[in-house]
Formats: C-alpha cells, structure tokens, sequence
C-alpha cells in the first residue's frame, strides 16, 4: 500500500483542523502513526530476515513490507491522532510450555502474523507443549512527555504475558479474539525500552474457544475436512498510544433513526467529575450536539438522518470531547451509521427488517483464512477485498464464521454496506467444563463490546451445530440482554449434527446441504438459511493441496457450477422465500486450505462463477422480497389438467401410464381412459399445506410422487412419501407455473422425451439439460379432461 508523506499525511491533516472528526472517515484507510523501525544490529537483523515461501500466493503476499506490516490505524471507531505501529520484525523463540524466558532468541518473526504462517518467517507446527516467545526495543516520541501511554494489542491466541523492561505490564490475558491493553508509563525509561512478550496457546487441546483452528503439519497435506492449520501467537497489530491520565476508553453508539437520535454511552478512566461532549457531524457540518456525565447514557439528536442500507452505508462522524469544567482533556474521533434492525410480522411470516422494511438476507460463510497469513490477512487492501467481492457478487450479507476479524475488518464491512452475522469462535466438540464456559462467556462479552457499535453488525451467532454447546436457551437471553439493539440466533444449525435448540433468540437457523430445504418460521422467531451450498470445483493450479479437495457436491465443470449456484438462488427467491424464509448463507466466499465450495479460490486468484449472472440473481432475490412475498396460490380441491408449454409440444398434457408418469397428446376425440389418466385433482399439500399435491381423477389415494428423479403415480402414508408427492409453485415463462419438489426446493417437474422427471438447473443427468429447461418446466393449469 502506498505510504504517505507525513507532511502530507493524514495524521498532519487531523493536526492542523479543528473540525476533526469531518476528516476521520477519510484518513482511516491510509491513517499511518509512527512507525518504530529498527537500527544497528536490529537492523541487520531485519535485513536479513526473509518470509518463508507460501503454499499459495495472494496477489498481496508480495505486497507486504518486512518492517512496516499493517501500517493502517487498527482502531477506526475510537480514533487520536498520535500512535505507534509496532509491527515489524521482531526477535522470537519457542520453548517448552513450562518454561521461562529465554536466554536468547535466535529467530526473528514478522509480526503481527502467526507462527504457523509463511508471512511470519516460522511457518512451523506448535503445538500444545510449545510456548512463543517475543522480543523487541522501542523508543517513546518525545512528543509524547507528560501523557499515558498504553501498549495495545488487536489480538493473541491465546494466554499473553507482557514484561516492559523486565517487569510485568500487567495481568495475563486469556483470550484470541479480543483486543487488550496496558498502561505501561510507569515501566518505562528513557531512550530504548524493552519490550517481551509469552504466548502459550494449546488450540483444540485446551478449553478455550478456537472456531475452525487445529493443530496440523503447515504444509498442504491430504485431508483436514472442515478444520484449519492453528493461528497461535499475535495476529493482530501491536502499537503504541499516549492518553490523557482521564480518557476515554470506549464509545457505544446505538443508532435511533425512528427517533431522529443517536443513542451515546461514554466510557472513560480517570475522570471525577468529568463530562462529555458528543458531535454528530457529516463533512465537517455538525447535525447534532449534547453534553453528559461519563458512563451514562444519553441523545444526540439526528434529526431526518440518512439511513444506513447496503446500498447507501452512508456515515456520520462522530467526535466525543471529554471535560473537565469546560476544557478539552481528550479528544476521540468515531463514526456511525443511522440503522434499525428488528424483528417484525411481514406477508404473514416474522422476517428480520431493515430500518422497518424486510429486506432478504443473502450472504456468504466467510472464514478469513489466508493461504500466506492463515489467520491474518497480508494487507489492509486484502482484508477489503473479500468484502468488496461480496458486494460485487450481489450479496448484501456475510456470515463471519466463528473467527472475529480484527476492527478494520468492520470498518470496511461499515464502509462498503454489508449486513454481518457475527459467530462467537466455538470451542471444542466436546462439552466444556465450568472453567472453559466462565472464560468463553467473558471473551464474548468482551467481543460484543469491542464491536457493539459498528452498523454492519446485525446478528450474533451463539453456537454453531452442537461444537462445545451448552446453557443455549440462557445464553441467548443473556446476549440479548447484553446488546438488545441486535438479533440473536441461539444455535446455527439447530437441525444438524446433534445440535440442541435453546428455542429462543430471534432466528430459527437450519444448515442444508445442498438445499435450500425447507426452513419455516415460528411465531416468535425469524426462519433463515445458516448454511447451505458447497458446490465445488477445484481449479487446476490453484488448489492449496492438488488432489486434496473436497466439497458437499463437485461440479464437472464452471457451466454447472454457474447454473447449479443460480439455481439455488431462483429457488430461494421463487419458492422459499414466499413460504417465509428470510436469509440464506452460502458456503462458502473462498475455498479453504482442502475445502474446494469457495466462489474464489484460497489464493483469491480466481472467482470460479460468473460475477455478472450471480450478482443479477442476488438482486432479483433482494429486489423481490421488497415487493409482495406473497406464494403463488392454486385452486384447491378442483380438477385440472397439465399442459406442457414448450415450442412445438404445447398439445401434450402430463398423464399416467403403467404407474409412472409421462406426456401424452390429448384432444377433444381422445378416448376416456386417457382424458382421465391425464386429470388431476389439486389438494393441499400432504407434507405442508402451503404447497399442493396432485391426486389421480381415476385412482383417489394416489399421487404424483418423485421417486429416484423419475416421478410416479403412487400411493403411501410414510413422511418420506408426503414429503415426495408435495409440489410448491413458482412463476414459470409466460404466466405458467413451475413446480418444485417440497424436500427439493431447487427441482422441478420437468418432461423430458414423453417422461415426467425431477431436474436440477446445474444437475449432470441427461434430463437436466440446460437446452430448454425453463420451457420444460412450465406448465399451464387447463380445464380438466374428465371433469
């Protein structure tokens, strides 16, 4: 990324205005603080210092500076002017677990990135038995005399122990996906200070949460499944900041557009007596001011505010002057963005509602692994891009899949207009003991208020398919206590793998692969789509492991892929949708080390769909759930008689024949036998009532049934049976219908040479080609043969 002259700069720029926070937005993606680099024999060191090669290469892996890695201010909505970035090359060793200090450290790792990573320089196994240890000297700016300073860190997993000049810094953390802090001013010297920092982080073996991370061999290797190399150590940005000795500490900002107001609460250390100053402002005109006590909540009035959707993620600035009597002691520059989100009754279905409107959900599972960086991405550019892909593909969510992302991560989420369901990282499978569930619940709490005012942010996501599950009805009510200005899904995958369902929250979430299935709402809770997908498609020369990869459904090649994807996507939008359906995540935005379902490949080299056909897709499924989501209705207890709509066959009806199904000619001199076979009578639907089933004119009690693709005309009582001889309709061509399988949303009726098959847009059997396929599917509802 390109630097910027510091004369130039932003930090220069933020110096020389008074209205500060109307140029916060703007440097915030180039914002640069004070880079500490190294001299002497540190230098040499850095110098000769070299990343080790990637299994595969970003188009940013070369991109990354040796000493200045993430130059970019990390903390976007609390924001000063003066830091210290101390990412770099730092001196490192490894011990045994028990150990102490080091003697020496005779390796040096680019920090922030992990240990098992090519980014680092290590790229090597730790395992439970291992302990990290880090090394480096810095020297304070003069500038900073008089003020606090504080040593941050965005993250490290797991348990950190910092020493300033051999004394300790402070408590040890416990914890990989939240930021933490020391004051160290009281520890430090003049000129070079020293600065150490242990990481022990036993991953899967321990009882803390670690998401999709586990402890393997670095090098691409044969299986893996849905489990990752571990991340362990620092993975996020280390830097300096010098504070007022009273200073604010935190800003939760909660938008009230309904109300023409912003909900403020500010946190600050070391103020008695104090008060705060609040401004809301956009390019540098203030639109609302207010002054309250510290830790308390109070308004900001936003009169007639510009709503925040993902297509306008419009945002104010904000700036908070804290006060003692009426001089300034701190100042914090900030940003929020004017949005509601909730739960309301719509078309007859509870949806989630955006600024008091449904609007559909479609996302992606995005689990920010990199190939070069695992847990880190290699630039800022970088972590935008797979937000900026999404966008491009017509998504307006993305699920974060039990990984938090550093702040920058939300900022750009913030900035590009993308709804974010949030996973807590889930521990282990197996159940947690008393200890393990005290630290996870205090990590999570610790999240949400790191993240708690970032618009994008929309969902929490408790638990994930049983991993680690426990207390789920409790924990729901607790997180909603905890941030009630968001929804919360007590368990993604309530359906799956053992998984238990609190029954509460605002969502009732079901992972179907491939799906869609068939997910309904309650009368307390939203119906979405957590997972579904995994079609796959390995690209030769850029698999992480050639060979190695594995999906819930391979693709022969890009056409079906492309077909199969857009598929799902018009059979949510035309048959789940209306049937009360409100979200759907697609796994996945990238393939991942051996998994091949990404609509990228790991490296981000190639986007495997069409971007152009996915995107339109995605708008038609957005678009139409702002008008009616009402289903498509047929005439319940009457005869009809299918007509096929196809060019060249619109004479022919669908019939039965020796038990099965077929097309047939059917005209006024047919005999009676085949008026009849060609006849049906539409009744509610067996498996569910808001869909229809065809019964026989001349054989009552029987059906048209799926069976093995091949449809019949059969009888049964079984739920598999109901669920097979249920059809739901969608819009077909011409004013036609289509009709899809209940328990198959994405398949439907099709005549294929006089046969009545299920066909799959994307599927590889001979009755699912693509020639004609919409044609074939439509069928017109005619007066009945045998009335």
């Amino acid at each position: 990324m390109r630097r910027v002259p510091a004369e130039h700069g932003p930090l220069a720029r933020l110096r020389r205005r008074t209205r500060w926070a109307a140029t916060v937005l703007a440097a915030l993606a180039l914002l640069a603080g004070t880079a500490l680099t190294a001299t002497g024999a540190a230098a040499a060191a850095v110098r000769a210092w070299a990343p080790k090669p990637s299994p595969m290469t970003t188009p940013w892996t070369n991109q990354v500076p040796t000493d200045t890695p993430l130059p970019e201010y990390p903390r976007p909505q609390l924001t000063r002017p003066d830091w210290a970035n101390l990412n770099g090359i730092w001196d490192f060793a490894v011990t045994s677990a028990d150990a102490g200090q080091p003697a020496t450290f005779s390796e040096q790792i680019r920090v922030p990135f992990v240990a098992e990573s090519a980014l680092s320089g290590i790229q090597r196994k730790i395992t439970q038995n291992d302990k990290l240890w880090y090394k480096r000297t810095f020297t304070v700016p003069a500038g900073w005399n008089g003020r606090r300073v504080h040593l941050n860190f965005g993250a490290s997993d797991w348990r950190t122990s910092v020493w300033v000049n051999g004394r300790p810094a402070g408590a040890v953390h416990s914890g990989g996906y939240d930021a933490f802090s020391y004051d160290i001013t009281d520890l430090l010297v003049g000129g070079a200070n020293t600065l150490v920092v242990s990481v022990w982080d036993p991953t899967e073996t321990g009882n803390q949460a670690v998401g999709k991370q586990r402890i393997r061999d670095v090098a691409p290797h044969a299986g893996g499944g849905i489990f990752y190399t571990a991340a362990s150590g620092i993975w996020q940005t280390v830097w300096l900041e010098p504070r007022a000795s009273a200073a604010v500490t935190r800003l939760d900002l909660v938008p009230d557009p309904a109300a023409g107001r912003l909900k403020v609460t500010v946190r600050a250390t070391g103020t008695t007596g104090h008060q705060v100053r609040v401004t809301v402002s956009t390019r540098g005109t203030t639109v609302g001011t207010a002054t309250h006590a510290v830790g308390n909540e109070f308004t900001v009035p936003v009169p007639n505010p510009r709503l925040w959707t993902p297509e306008d993620p419009f945002l104010y600035d904000v700036r908070a002057d804290l006060l003692s009597g009426s001089t300034v002691v701190d100042s914090v520059g900030s940003y929020t963005g004017m949005r509601s989100i909730g739960l309301a009754r719509v078309g007859g279905h509870l949806r989630p509602v955006l600024n008091g409107t449904f609007v559909f959900q479609t996302g992606t599972l995005d689990q920010g692994y990199w190939p070069d960086g695992i847990y880190t991405a290699p630039t800022d550019a970088a972590l935008r891009h797979d937000l900026q892909k999404h966008k491009d593909l017509g998504f307006n969510m993305v699920r974060k899949h039990i990984k938090v992302e550093p702040q920058r991560w939300f900022y750009w989420a913030d900035r590009l207009g993308l709804l974010v369901w949030q996973d807590m990282p889930a521990m282990d499978l197996r159940t947690p003991d008393s200890a393990a569930r005290t630290q996870w619940e205090a990590e999570y709490d610790r999240i949400i208020d790191q993240h708690r005012s970032s618009p994008s942010l929309v969902v929490w996501v408790n638990q994930n398919e049983g991993w680690g599950q426990y207390d789920q009805a409790r924990i729901a009510d607790e997180v909603k206590a905890y941030d009630p200005s968001r929804l919360v899904d007590n368990m993604s995958g309530v359906n799956c793998c053992g998984a238990v369902d609190g029954g509460n929250g605002d969502l009732v979430d079901h992972h179907v692969y491939v799906g869609p299935g068939t997910t309904v709402p309650s009368s307390t809770r939203a119906a979405v789509l957590g997972e579904f997908g995994g079609l796959g498609y390995k690209v030769a020369g850029h698999e992480w492991y050639p060979g190695g990869g594995f999906s819930y459904e391979d693709q022969p090649t890009l056409a079906h892929l492309n077909n199969r994807f857009v598929g799902l996507l018009d059979a949510i939008r035309q048959v789940r949708m209306p049937r009360g359906l409100s979200a759907s995540v697609y796994t996945e935005i990238t393939d991942v080390e051996n998994e091949a379902n990404g609509l990228l490949t790991y490296d981000r080299q190639v986007v495997k769909v069409d971007e152009a056909r996915v995107r339109a897709a995605n708008r038609a499924l957005i678009d139409a759930s702002r008008g009616t989501t009402t289903p498509i209705t047929l005439p319940a207890g009457q005869y009809t008689s299918l007509r096929v709509t196809t060019p060249g066959y619109t004479d022919r009806y669908l019939r039965h024949r020796d038990g099965a199904a077929f097309t047939d000619v059917v005209g006024s001199g047919s005999d009676t036998l085949l008026k009849n076979d060609a006849t049906w009578k539409i009744v509610p639907g067996l498996a569910n009532t808001t869909c229809y089933s065809f019964e026989s004119r001349n054989y009552p009690g029987q059906y048209l049934r799926h069976r093995d693709f091949r449809v019949y005309k059969e009888s049964g009582t079984t739920d598999l049976f109901r669920a097979d001889a249920t059809f739901c309709p969608a819009p077909g061509a011409n004013g036609g219908i289509r009709l899809s399988a209940y328990n198959f949303p994405e398949q439907y009726l099709r005549h294929y040479n006089a046969e009545l098959w299920l066909a799959t847009p994307g599927g590889t059997h001979t009755y699912d080609t693509p020639a004609l396929f919409t044609e074939d599917t439509t069928w017109s509802l005619e007066a009945p043969w045998a009335p």
